[in-house]
């Protein structure tokens, strides 16, 4: 019995082992590509911090990150507000066509992407039609990516919101808390690990995104994932390993961050 266990034990150990390998094998080799003196990666060539210094001379990298970063953080941002608010009205509200709702809600998350996309396009032309200064670019992008991260945020919150105990929220109304502050001091504050996942996950969305913004771009608002595309069809520079080491740091040090904020109580002032 004890050493059938044991095999047992060893046996996930081993699979564990070799799941890990397989998720984050190709980010170490991204790493160590990035300290490779060789221009084109095939083999090493000797260590070298080259690429690094090197990136800030790239203008187009950086216009590419600063492209990224803004519109991950204002798409974040709009869809973790309209997303909340959706799942609020789908979880508390009952309205004529809130089951209909619920349901083209959950079947956002399984749309795929190219159709999404090219649906997307269609209605920027349709719109081009009424209004001519709309233009592919950055606010379409903008656009386009709350379409699609919206779903996925009120998912999450709406998860949260069913597993809250309701007695909570009517105390807060036999207190004489009005509807308002029942919100912001009750249910806000046990809503936050939902609304936290929820945004997290859309930004991570919006970061990897290629095909809708690839869809929706224009003049002037390349994104790091097109960048990088349009890079590999000439072959990767180091330069590119390196900026990547940086997102995955980056990465690192967001998801620890989040972790620690996590286990922190919050009170509304």
């Amino acid at each position: 019995m004890h050493a059938s266990r044991r095999r047992s034990g060893r046996w996930m150990h081993g699979l564990a082992v070799f799941v890990y390998l397989f998720l984050y094998a190709p980010l170490v080799m991204v790493t160590v590509q990035s300290f490779n003196a060789g221009r084109f990666g095939t083999r090493w060539e000797g260590f070298t911090t080259a690429w690094y210094r090197a990136l800030p001379h790239n203008q187009t990298a950086w216009e590419a990150c600063r492209n990224t970063l803004v519109l991950a953080l204002t798409s974040t941002t709009l869809a973790t507000v309209l997303g909340t608010t959706l799942a609020c009205g789908l979880s508390r509200g009952r309205f004529p066509g809130s089951q209909a709702l619920q349901r083209a809600t959950s079947l956002s998350v399984f749309l795929p992407d190219i159709l999404l996309a090219a649906a997307l396009l269609l209605a920027m032309a349709v719109v081009q039609t009424w209004c001519s200064w709309v233009r592919p670019g950055l606010p379409a992008m903008i656009a386009a990516h709350v379409t699609f991260q919206l779903p996925f945020v009120a998912l999450v919150v709406r998860a949260r919101l069913a597993r809250l105990d309701p007695a909570l929220e009517e105390a807060a109304r036999d207190l004489g808390a009005s509807g308002w502050r029942l919100f912001y001091q009750v249910t806000l504050p046990l809503l936050r690990p939902g609304i936290l996942a929820g945004s997290l996950l859309a930004f991570t969305l919006s970061l990897d995104d290629f095909i809708v913004s690839f869809f929706t771009t224009g003049p002037g608002a390349t994104t790091l994932p097109i960048w990088i595309y349009a890079s590999a069809k000439r072959g990767l520079s180091p330069e590119v390993h390196a900026l990547s080491t940086l997102l995955i740091l980056a990465s690192l040090i967001l998801t620890v961050s989040l972790n620690l904020v996590e286990r922190k109580p919050w009170t509304p002032g």
